[in-house]
């Protein structure tokens, strides 16, 4: 999971991010969106569709479905991820008024370049379609943080890889990307509400910025999103493609307040990967949905002075103050198939 910033980076020779398994999968992700009344979805696609709920991670249960990663970051971070007991136990991951928290460590002073304690977490079980609903009250924010909310197959970028909600430092809108093998490509035709960012999705380890779209909602990530009262992330990947959405807090579709989700009658959405120019059937399959902070990195890293934060990477990163906001509040994570 990574990044593709159009505006700065235009090439970062990234050595091999992954072993090949989803539990240590690439990364990298972009992308936003706004919900708009007036917009409605043009396509017919999903008319008639009803889904049904197969799993919802939410509350004190929710972490039982989630294995926790802790081993090197794939992706460079000064991060050590912790095991799930290291993790409760320094209250890096605990459940508050039926929240999910999961905290970058924000008391510990370290030497500069020292690695600080975060936490990355995938569910146990596989996906290979779906509609997925993810209730966030806040995000990490802040310089060096590199959040994402993503999935991710086997033998990256093979299984390819779905980064819904990602991005670096205090960056303003979020931004989706794909990651795949050679051969799929965005099709800029479809009407979306975010901008593309690049059409080609296939990535490596020297070239992994992946296809995406950057949204141009300011309540779609970071400080925004937080202020709004943080909002819903959906995605649906079937047949047809892969679609994304935002909602702010106070625009989030009464059907899916209600847990009964048609996403017939949301409007457009954010990001569209149609499968006219790539086969989500070759390119995407069992993957784990996964949450993780890193800090610096391939992507926050690189970026770091020209996003205007100061001194280094490294500085920062020793200093606990700077991660007081690096939290993922979790209401709960809904996936449904297609009744």
């Amino acid at each position: 999971m990574l990044y593709f910033l159009a505006v700065l980076v235009s090439a970062l020779s990234i050595a091999s991010l992954i072993d090949g398994s989803a539990a240590t999968g690439g990364r990298i992700r972009k992308t936003a969106h706004r919900y708009r009344q007036v917009a409605r979805q043009e396509s017919g696609q999903d008319q008639g569709k009803t889904w049904k709920q197969v799993d919802k991670f939410q509350g004190d249960s929710f972490l039982d479905g989630w294995d926790f990663f802790d081993h090197d970051d794939p992706t460079h971070g000064l991060v050590n991820y912790q095991n799930a007991e290291a993790a409760k136990s320094k209250g890096l991951a605990l459940v508050k008024d039926g929240q999910v928290i999961l905290s970058v460590d924000d008391t510990t002073v370290l030497q500069t370049g020292q690695k600080r304690d975060s936490v990355r977490i995938s569910t146990k079980k596989t996906y290979n379609h779906g509609l997925f609903i993810a209730d966030f009250a806040a995000m990490p924010v802040g310089c060096s943080v590199w959040p994402a909310y993503w999935s991710v197959g086997p033998n990256w970028p093979e299984g390819g890889e779905i980064d819904v909600l990602e991005g670096v430092h205090n960056q303003d809108t979020n931004q989706y990307t794909l990651h795949t093998g050679a051969g799929c490509l965005i099709d800029s035709s479809v009407k979306t509400t975010a901008k593309v960012l690049g059409t080609k999705c296939a990535s490596s380890g020297a070239d992994n910025t992946g296809c995406a779209f950057k949204d141009t909602d300011n309540r779609s990530y970071g400080k925004g999103f937080n202020a709004a009262g943080g909002g819903v992330y959906a995605h649906i990947w079937d047949s047809t493609g892969i679609k994304m959405w935002h909602f702010a807090r106070d625009e989030i579709p009464k059907d899916v307040t209600e847990g009964k989700p048609n996403p017939s009658t949301w409007p457009t959405p954010a990001a569209t990967f149609s499968t006219s120019s790539c086969d989500v059937r070759k390119y995407f399959h069992d993957h784990v949905l996964t949450i993780d902070t890193t800090l610096c990195g391939d992507w926050a890293g690189a970026t770091y002075q020209s996003a205007g934060c100061p001194g280094t990477c490294e500085e920062a990163v020793a200093n606990p103050k700077n991660f007081v906001e690096a939290k993922w509040k979790i209401s709960y994570i809904a996936v449904y198939e297609s009744a």
